[in-house]
């Protein structure tokens, strides 16, 4: 499955739905699918991911055994959705996430 995040004024971020639920864990939000962050609450959500993403161990690129490129950290593929969360902080809009398609 995956998990698609929208806001206004950004574009939409889709992940893949473990990633999308281990983010939303380190923002304080459900695991559910759908959901939303009020808009009044992004600044907070976006200052817990920041916190939890800076608190991960280094992660050195892992390569599978039968593939040549490197697998991508957790602290990569949450650059998205920061991004994604400090647009909606500045426009002061909501971040939905729903089933991806």
């Amino acid at each position: 499955m995956l998990v698609t995040f929208k806001t206004e004024f950004a574009a939409s971020v889709t992940l893949f739905d473990s990633i999308a639920l281990s983010l939303l864990n380190m923002m304080g939000y459900s695991k559910l699918v759908p959901g939303a962050i009020r808009a009044e609450d992004v600044p907070e959500a976006l200052n817990s991911l920041n916190k939890a993403i800076a608190g991960l161990p280094e992660e050195k690129p892992m390569q599978d055994e039968d593939q040549e490129d490197e697998r991508v950290s957790l602290r990569n593929r949450a650059l998205p959705l920061i991004t994604l969360l400090r647009s909606a902080a500045d426009t002061k809009s909501y971040v939905i996430w729903e089933e991806g398609l």
